[in-house]
């Protein structure tokens, strides 16, 4: 499988942004070996989709919903016909300021494929939960209850992201990542069948160019969901010219 490389622009970004995001399209552009794109605020997906066709632009979050009264939200089929090709659901940010479920991000999931999007499924330990020893259990547990049985795996990306290490800094040992992920790759063949070994997985805990090569050495390590240093050129690419070494 090749690398997924997805940058996460979370609450960034204005019209004045289309440049910053025409530089990082350049820049991917030199990878071809290496699937990227950028998931943006609702407000600049047409834009960009528009301004770069052919290059990967998504959603950051759905309603489980096609339509209905669920002010100020966006459906999976509005992102599609914005020019959206994917979306992440149940990022930490929203488990936590949000309360959203389990139950929820399944309900994003599958209207998101239904819709004929790909979806990124985030799923993480806080750093309470990892000193407990539950990380395991609750990562495993999050996949169970998260990842529709229906879903199958085309179009499907498992984001593991550690809660503590998000624009913290902080990453995981190797070790950590590894134990991790190849965990998540076990449970994903229970649930799926042999199409699990072709779920990409993705770590979304600080990467950036400095930390990335190692990272993406780890064995089940097929991607990144960048945050911070998704939003410019200058740090996105390393992690792409990473992504791309063989």
């Amino acid at each position: 499988m090749q690398k997924l490389i997805v940058g996460n622009w979370k609450m960034n970004g204005t019209s004045a942004d289309i440049p910053a995001i025409g530089k990082i399209v350049q820049a991917a552009g030199g990878h071809k070996s290496v699937d990227s794109g950028l998931c943006l605020p609702a407000t600049l997906i047409e834009r960009a989709a528009s301004e770069f066709p052919g290059f990967a632009i998504g959603g950051q979050d759905c309603h489980a919903a096609e339509k209905g009264a669920h002010t100020g939200c966006v459906s999976a089929g509005m992102l599609k016909d914005a020019g959206a090709g994917m979306v992440i659901v149940g990022h930490s940010e929203r488990r936590s300021d949000q309360g959203e479920s389990d139950a929820d991000v399944q309900g994003k999931a599958r209207a998101a494929r239904g819709a004929g999007l790909d979806v990124i499924i985030c799923v993480g330990e806080t750093e309470a939960e990892r000193d407990a020893g539950k990380a395991e259990d609750i990562v495993l547990g999050q996949i169970d209850a998260s990842v529709p049985d229906d879903l199958g795996t085309g179009g499907l990306a498992i984001a593991y992201e550690p809660v503590w290490a998000i624009g913290t800094g902080r990453v995981p040992s190797g070790g950590d990542v590894a134990a991790m992920h190849d965990a998540i790759r076990k449970r994903l063949i229970e649930r799926l069948g042999q199409g699990g070994t072709q779920v990409r997985i993705l770590y979304g805990g600080s990467m950036n160019g400095g930390n990335a090569a190692e990272l993406l050495a780890i064995p089940n390590v097929d991607g990144g969901l960048i945050g911070g240093a998704s939003l410019s050129a200058d740090k996105f690419e390393p992690i792409l010219a990473a992504a791309a070494r063989p």
